[in-house]
């Protein structure tokens, strides 16, 4: 039987999916609350992990030990990278990379973690398309895009910073847990899909507008993700 994991980094992205869920129960783990129930039909667990990529890493790894997830789905917000994402839009990933790892020195390419022998984490073909025909369902009002997330522990809002992203990562979106979520469902083999909403443009004007929509950005993330676990 499918359990799918439901990460948000933070309250407001999981929020309204942990009050839609019936007979749930909270298992505490780690400083995180895991709130396992039936979403749409779904069996699921909703976390809030937290920000930064340790702490999505670790959650990833206790959905997998204590709950034995067969899915993963990551939801929230990011600033955009690419011209053609304005705010408001979501992008469901294709792959996802970090883009703060850097042992160049020995060879490797920007953002590949040594001895992994890739550097891109590839989403689940199948989630990927479920996710943007649960957005184009739920959210018809919404562009929505395959793209790159790229990940790091760090807010990006600088021109010059958004630009090194787009040029040497060719990244679609950025943001902070992403990549680590990618990579702890890879060593544990299972599926994952990252939904991101687009809440800035990750440059000078990312302080002023990531407040004015997030809250937008993540009611359209719920309503995608609970579409999309009742399809998995």
């Amino acid at each position: 039987m499918n359990k799918i994991g439901i990460i948000g980094a933070m309250e407001l992205e999981v929020e309204q999916l942990k009050a839609e869920l019936s007979e749930s129960r909270i298992v505490k783990k780690a400083g995180m609350e895991f709130h396992e129930g039936v979403l749409n039909g779904a069996s699921v667990v909703v976390v809030r992990c937290g920000i930064g990529k340790v702490n999505a890493a670790l959650c990833v790894q206790i959905l997998a030990d204590l709950f034995q997830v067969t899915h993963v789905i990551n939801t929230g917000v990011a600033g955009s990278l690419n011209a053609k994402l304005d705010i408001g839009d979501i992008l469901i990933s294709q792959d996802a990379l970090h883009h703060d790892v850097d042992v160049t020195i020995f060879g490797y390419r920007p953002g590949e973690v040594p001895q992994m022998g890739f550097r891109e984490f590839q989403a689940d073909q199948r989630l990927a398309a479920l996710a943007k025909d649960a957005c184009e369902r739920v959210n018809p009002d919404v562009n929505v895009v395959l793209g790159r997330v790229v990940s790091g522990d760090q807010f990006i809002s600088s021109k010059e910073v958004k630009e090194r992203l787009i040029s040497q990562f060719h990244g679609d979106c950025a943001e902070m847990e992403g990549a680590s979520i990618a990579h702890g469902a890879y060593l544990n083999g299972i599926p994952f899909v990252i939904i991101r909403a687009i809440s800035d443009k990750a440059d000078d004007s990312a302080e002023m507008d990531y407040p004015t929509f997030e809250a937008a950005a993540a009611r359209h993330s719920a309503a995608l993700v609970k579409e999309l676990a009742g399809k998995i």
